[in-house]
């Protein structure tokens, strides 16, 4: 049977490994961030990933139809900087508190960050490739052990920053042995950081910011298949492009 190990790597049994392992398992292992058998918490961990990532495909489809009856639910159910901005520009002319845009906007952001971090902690290295090939945050996340506390706090706190690798960090959180507590807390701060800053945009801009977010609603179908088209299309892209400079660096025999 597999065990857990220290930097969420997995021994494995003899079925798995060794030259009677079988092709298919090989394969599969390429794209699982645990080695070994699946223990009950992979799978769990996995199928909330895949939950969430359906969740998201499903707001945004919606989102365009949100944003101007409801921008500070969307706020809350995505965390969305658009939809941030959006609210922040309804409070500015009086259709709701700035104050309430910002704690929705934040929570809406910190919300299922803790399973990012928890994912760090389970596998490790494991996770990090699995969301980037980025072999500098592939290269953050393996350090992230090293640094002092004080680097990787600062670190989850600019995580929200336009740019920053995200889920590497918060995965290199779990990874380098945070606790949840203080993970949740500096990531709470990074939130309301940004989520002020976007707020305080969207009120000065004001009625143009609401006229926008009418026109976006106009044309919200139009919007939403865009959306879900570019959220097909683009990683589809990157993957090919990704194929064919590895094909263009392989030696000519």
């Amino acid at each position: 049977m597999s065990s857990p190990v220290a930097g969420g790597q997995r021994t494995t049994d003899d079925s798995d490994s060794g030259p009677t392992a079988r092709p298919w398992r090989s394969a599969w292992r390429r794209y699982v961030p645990w080695q070994g058998r699946a223990t009950r918490v992979d799978r769990a961990l996995i199928g909330a990933i895949l939950a969430v990532v359906a969740l998201g495909f499903v707001l945004r489809a919606v989102s365009p139809f949100l944003i101007a009856s409801h921008p500070v639910a969307l706020a809350f159910l995505t965390g969305d900087l658009a939809a941030i901005g959006a609210a922040a520009g309804f409070a500015r002319v009086g259709e709701t508190e700035l104050g309430l845009v910002v704690v929705a906007g934040a929570v809406g952001m910190v919300k299922l960050d803790w399973l990012t971090w928890w994912t760090g902690r389970q596998w490790g290295a494991g996770i990090v490739r699995m969301v980037t090939a980025s072999e500098r945050a592939q290269g953050f996340a393996e350090r992230s052990r090293e640094l002092g506390p004080g680097v990787l706090a600062a670190a989850v706190v600019l995580a929200t920053l336009p740019g920053v690798p995200t889920a590497v960090v918060y995965a290199a959180a779990g990874w380098a042995g945070m606790r949840l507590s203080t993970f949740l807390l500096l990531d709470l701060v990074g939130a309301v950081l940004m989520t002020g800053l976007v707020a305080g945009l969207g009120y000065g801009l004001g009625q143009r910011a609401v006229d926008v977010v009418l026109l976006v609603d106009r044309y919200a179908s139009l919007v939403s298949l865009t959306m879900i088209a570019m959220a097909a299309l683009v990683p589809l892209v990157k993957r090919q492009r990704r194929r064919a400079r590895r094909r263009a660096d392989r030696p000519v025999a």
